[in-house]
């Protein structure tokens, strides 16, 4: 009975106390479509992604309701970094869904001219970007002002005079921000701003352990651990680790059940730990303490080998290839930055189609020999495979007659059609390659399929073509896996080496997209197809991760659409919204969001290109 009045008791007053209306609700995920677009048309930053943000202590004075039901600690505000634009993941401030909508966009448009979003005054860096902002964009003004008049009666005024003071010149800055208006000093932080970014946002990266001397080897570990859907943001703190030992005597605190803010065990290292918990209760932190846990267990030993040995490892051709890389923070290419390594795959033996492909493989020859251009009928021809009978006829009555007339060209050919066209279809075969897809089997098998598949169809309509993967481990090994060149013909050797790939390592996309341009350029066509197949976002070991990677990808396509190569990527991940656009463009890339119908979305993806 007292834990069910209890429970009514918590619902009612946490009820009564919160200042929000749900009712109204807008949620980041209703406008995810829309975000990327609109923070870019106001001036931000093409590469950063959309992500939400966590709830912060303000620090603030509640109202009594809120103390009493222990709710109203946290806000959600907007911030953004050098990697992503951070919203609050829900919106229910006003009572009118519409608004609560509106302050969306205008966080975006407020965060799109936060140029000096790093230090400084927050009061006064808030005012000047809202001012920049209304002055660049004057369409949005009737925006902000019913969003300003809609908050200035949500918010308290306090009784102290230094606190009121504060709150007075908030106001006046919402009401006007085209004027210098000072924040008056006051021990108490003031109340959260909904309408402004966040006062302090988390910096200097993601939450993760302060590397220190020695931890090189953790270091690689670590960067390996890379979740692309993550979608939050938090503060780090470094712990120490406890080392207390207790021997027989086991020291217990009730209070500290729930307390787990305090204390996350990230860097595991067995796999016996208990983690279902562990995401559920991240949700709700706002800082996450992590810490270097030195001790191992005695009966496990875990090797982290870079490459297979000489034996196991595919066969290298030449010594490499020496290729720049785009270095976004310095704005330039280094030079001879990246090494591509020619290789054929291992254990490669020629090998025909498999069964289970072969309906599918009629069905698409029949269906690219449409894309075969007509032979058309030249006459005239001074030699050729059949005689031109009008011309000859013609020939013969003129002589016949005494005409003293020359002997014309007596022949007619049949030359292939005007369409010249070469494709490159470059395979991603990192290491996520390697999971599953329920029945379907390993990404792998679908990758495999795929570039048989695509073979068979262009053998079809006579285009050439050349087939490629690649994976990458830091940028001094760059694997690039020959499957089928432009001059060799498609056979069972072909088929023998796609069916011979294997999941490689990581995903140094730039380079792979740069020396697949080299070898497309050197065909003789009047168009140049470079298709890329992947399943993630550009990344690596070394400091190839984030905003550095999508970069140097990004340089690579702009340099390859420069020299008239025409670059599209096709992807089987669904979070590829968030960067894709910015490194192809809006209608340079497409999401095959079921893997097992790639096959079909990569031939009729290229028989809409070339068609």
């Amino acid at each position: 009975m007292e834990d069910w009045v209890g429970g009514w008791w918590d619902r009612l007053i946490r009820r009564a106390a919160y200042r929000g209306h749900p009712q109204a609700a807008v949620a980041l995920a209703d406008i995810e479509r829309q975000a990327p677009v609109f923070f870019r048309a106001m001036g931000g930053d093409p590469a950063l992604t959309v992500r939400s943000t966590v709830g912060a202590a303000h620090g603030a004075r509640r109202r009594l309701l809120e103390r009493v039901a222990g709710i109203g600690e946290r806000v959600e505000l907007g911030w953004r970094d050098a990697q992503s634009l951070y919203l609050p993941e829900r919106i229910d401030l006003y009572p009118d869904a519409a608004l609560n909508r509106e302050l969306y966009f205008w966080l975006m448009a407020l965060a799109a001219r936060d140029d000096a979003h790093h230090g400084g005054d927050w009061f006064a860096r808030n005012r000047a970007a809202t001012a920049a902002c209304l002055r660049q964009m004057p369409g949005l003004a009737a925006v902000y002002a019913r969003l300003a008049a809609a908050l200035l009666p949500l918010r308290d005024l306090p009784r102290r005079a230094d606190e009121r003071a504060q709150e007075l010149a908030i106001r006046a800055a919402l009401q006007q921000p085209h004027q210098a208006i000072a924040l008056p000093p006051c021990a108490q932080p003031p109340q959260p701003v909904p309408l402004w970014l966040h006062p302090s946002p988390p910096g200097g990266g993601q939450a993760h352990c302060a590397r220190r001397d020695g931890d090189a080897a953790a270091e690689d570990e670590a960067s390996q651990r890379r979740d692309s859907k993550a979608r939050r943001r938090y503060r780090a703190r470094d712990g120490e680790t406890d080392e207390r030992k207790n021997g027989m005597l086991m020291v217990f605190r009730a209070e500290s059940l729930f307390t787990w803010d305090e204390y996350v065990r990230v860097n595991r290292h067995t796999d016996e730990d208990d983690d279902s918990d562990d995401g559920a209760a991240a949700e709700d932190m706002q800082t996450l303490t992590v810490q270097r846990d030195t001790r191992r267990r005695a009966s496990r030993l875990k090797f982290d080998l870079d490459l297979p040995a000489a034996a196991y490892d595919d066969t290298p051709l030449g010594p490499g290839i020496l290729l720049p890389e785009w270095d976004y923070k310095r704005q330039r290419l280094v030079a001879d930055h990246a090494r591509i390594q020619p290789m054929l795959p291992r254990d490669a033996a020629p090998a025909a189609l498999p069964e289970r492909l072969l309906p599918m493989a009629r069905r698409l020859r029949r269906q690219f020999q449409a894309l075969a251009p007509e032979r058309t009928r030249k006459q005239g021809e001074a030699s050729g495979p059949d005689i031109d009978l009008d011309r000859l006829v013609r020939f013969l009555a003129e002589r016949a007659s005494g005409a003293a007339v020359a002997e014309p060209p007596l022949y007619q050919a049949w030359p292939p059609g005007g369409r010249s066209l070469a494709c490159l279809l470059l395979a991603d075969i990192s290491l996520s390659t390697e999971s599953w897809l329920g029945d379907a089997g390993q990404v792998i098998q679908v990758i495999r399929d795929s570039l048989l598949l695509f073979a068979e169809a262009l053998t079809a309509c006579g285009d050439a073509f050349g087939l490629y993967g690649f994976s990458s481990i830091r940028r001094e090994e760059v694997r690039y896996l020959l499957l089928k060149d432009f001059a060799e013909r498609y056979d069972d050797a072909c088929r023998g080496r796609i069916l011979a790939l294997r999941p490689g390592y990581y995903t140094r996309l730039g380079a792979a997209i740069r020396h697949s341009s080299r070898i497309l350029l050197e065909q003789a066509a009047q168009r140049r197809v470079l298709l890329i197949l992947s399943d993630g976002k550009p990344n690596d070991l070394d400091h190839y991760e984030g905003r550095y990677g999508v970069e140097d990808t990004r340089q690579a396509v702009l340099e390859a659409r420069r020299a008239g190569l025409i670059p599209f990527c096709v992807t089987i991940d669904r979070q590829a919204g968030d960067y894709l656009p910015h490194l192809f463009g809006r209608h340079g890339y497409t999401v095959a969001h079921d893997a097992r119908r790639l096959p079909q979305v990569l031939t009729r993806l290229y028989a809409g290109l070339t068609g």
